[in-house]
């Protein structure tokens, strides 16, 4: 790759390529690195992209290597005046007040304290020239390091011509002669503006420095996904600059800066490519998405079909429910039959509580003796201990009774879910009322009475073993009897359907035989009509040959006299000969033409017999 800058016409025959960065006097004295963050420098405030990379000290000194390519341009001398600013206009600001004045005092002497400049205030206020020219130099450095200030000129020299370099907009108003009185009282206030504006100017250059905004083409800055147009322009200042100074060091390959530039393209284009590939393969399943909801059925037979299925569930539920709430009107009578059965036991416990208090007192009133006391204590004790004993055994019967209700609880919630089981199996085999002959009759529905004591009441309902059973063995045996008529009928109908196969696999053969036949007749009968088309041809031009010679004949006998009769009557008679020779081959042509047309409307005809046989015996199958 080489460079596309072009070159002056009196360098092409030298080997060492020229800069165009500008002279070697561009920055003679660069700026030292600073830790302070306001010493942050832009890059040049040139206009020209080729003048603005004058700003970097690789590129504006003369290299004292000879190997170098050396730079010649005389452009960007760096004195080019900003723009903004016309050269008569005069300074608006109130320079002559004295609070303005203490106002850019302030202004100056705290941005040179905090950038570590030692002055005061009273330097301020009785100002000498090399003060003024410390703080003078002091601030354009700052404000452009790359100006060239030359500390062995005079003040008087480089003061102007630094003014209108830095674009200050005033310039055209200053005289040289004031910089020998500073101080004075008609000098200051011009002077003191200049200070202030250059201040200012470092002021907005800190603020424009640090603000990141894409026109300071710094390529830290610059994001990973970029689209300002600054943001490229950044880059590609960025790439020419390293790949000039390859090129001013005699390497005419810029790889590292090529692989540079592309890896920070790449990057930009990361997370665009995979928002692409994220959106292809949303794209592939909204195809396929489609693709499935095309090849499906439609929602609506969907919806149909459930709807079938709810209502028919529906059916089941109401079924459910009826015998959920016969078996809740069963339960009530129950829970009323033990409530009143409580109550009974209940008045019997208070006539008992009352006899009992009726005989001890009856036992407190009689008169006993000690002996008799003590027989009817011990028999007292003996009757308390069979009632304790009694007590323990109606507490263990109890607890029996209790855990039999638990156990016949379970037994009966577990009856009841095998009852529901076995009702929806009925309801899901069909073999709810009515049931189909001769069983039309019979109900072989069941359902829990757990408020009979008779064991055999239990179920309401037939009778089990003696009929629900039967007719479920009856119906079992006539469905599997039906299932074995449907398939050995299956199976028929298999055999049936693999002859129809054969015979029609044997009519296409023969089908294919006949066409073969048909097609062989066509080619004969197209060889007989080319055959009788060249007769026709041939003796159509013997007929005209003989004609020929008969007018010739004519002729001939009537130059001749009638000497040629004989000859014309044998000439007409040849011409009859082929006449009805033709004639005949044409009769011949035309009986073959129908024969064959007859042969195969009745090929035809056969064949679509056929056909339609066949299809009355399938569709009779």
């Amino acid at each position: 790759m080489r460079s596309g800058i072009p070159l002056p016409s009196t360098a092409k025959k030298q080997t060492n390529r020229i800069s165009l960065a500008g002279p070697a006097i561009r920055n003679p004295y660069p700026a030292p690195p600073s830790t302070n963050p306001r010493n942050t420098m832009l890059r040049s405030q040139n206009t020209s992209s080729l003048l603005s990379s004058s700003s970097k000290q690789v590129y504006g000194k003369t290299p004292s290597n000879n190997n170098r390519r050396i730079s010649l341009w005389a452009g960007g001398s760096g004195t080019t005046p900003l723009p903004g600013g016309s050269q008569s206009q005069k300074d608006p600001r109130p320079i002559r007040e004295r609070p303005f004045q203490s106002k850019e005092r302030s202004d100056i002497l705290n941005f040179c304290h905090d950038l570590g400049l030692d002055i005061s205030m009273a330097q301020l206020l009785n100002i000498q020239s090399k003060d003024y020219r410390i703080i003078f130099e002091f601030l354009v450095e700052l404000l452009d390091p790359c100006y060239p200030i030359d500390t062995t000129e005079k003040f008087e020299e480089i003061f102007i011509p630094a003014l209108k370099s830095l674009g200050y907009p005033y310039a055209h108003s200053i005289d040289n002669k004031w910089l020998a009185s500073v101080g004075s009282p008609h000098t200051w206030p011009h002077l003191l503006g200049v200070l202030h504006w250059l201040v200012e100017m470092c002021k907005m250059k800190e603020h424009y420095s640090g603000s990141g905004h894409p026109t300071l083409q710094d390529p830290d800055n610059v994001l990973e996904e970029f689209q300002d147009p600054f943001d490229r322009r950044t880059l590609a200042f960025d790439y020419y600059s390293k790949c000039y100074a390859l090129w001013l060091d005699h390497i005419d390959e810029f790889e590292e800066p090529n692989e540079q530039l592309e890896d920070r393209y790449a990057k930009k284009n990361q997370r665009v490519q995979k928002d692409v590939e994220i959106k292809n393969q949303q794209l592939d399943e909204a195809k396929i998405e489609c693709d499935i909801l095309t090849t499906s059925a439609a929602p609506v037979i969907l919806l149909k079909e459930e709807n079938e299925t709810r209502v028919r569930d529906a059916e089941k539920m109401q079924i459910v429910l009826k015998q959920w709430e016969s078996r809740r009107k069963k339960l009530s009578v129950a829970i009323a039959t033990e409530k009143t059965e409580l109550a009974k036991k209940e008045e019997y416990l208070a006539v008992l509580r009352s006899e009992q208090e009726q005989l001890d007192s009856v036992v407190k009133e009689q008169n006993l003796s000690p002996e008799e006391a003590t027989r009817m204590t011990t028999e007292y004790e003996m009757l308390s201990r069979n009632i304790e004993d009694l007590k323990q055994k109606i507490a263990d019967t109890e607890q029996t009774v209790m855990s039999l209700e638990v156990s016949l609880t379970n037994r009966i919630s577990g009856t009841e879910e095998t009852l529901h089981i076995y009702n929806v199996a009925l309801s899901t085999l069909g073999l709810l009322p009515p049931l189909p002959p001769p069983h039309n009759d019979i109900d072989l529905t069941l359902e829990l009475n757990t408020a009979s004591s008779d064991h055999s009441q239990l179920l309401s309902g037939l009778d089990i073993r003696k009929v629900i059973k039967p007719t479920l063995n009856s119906i079992a045996e006539s469905k599997r009897s039906t299932r074995a008529e449907v398939e050995n009928e299956r199976i028929r109908v298999d055999n049936e359907i693999e002859q129809l196969t054969l015979e029609c696999d044997t009519g296409e053969d023969e089908i294919s035989q006949l066409e073969k036949q048909v097609a062989a007749v066509n080619e004969q009968a197209i060889d007989l009509h080319n055959a009788a088309q060249r007769d026709a041809l041939a003796s159509s031009a013997t007929a005209r040959h003989l004609e020929q010679m008969v007018a010739n004949a004519r002729t001939a006998a009537i130059a001749n006299g009638m000497g040629a009769k004989s000859r014309l009557h044998q000439l007409q008679f040849d011409y009859r000969e082929q006449v009805e020779r033709v004639n005949r081959l044409k009769d011949e042509t035309v009986r073959a033409i129908i024969k064959n047309s007859s042969d195969i409307a009745e090929f035809r005809g056969e064949v679509t017999k056929r056909l339609r046989e066949l299809r009355e015996c399938a569709e009779m199958e």
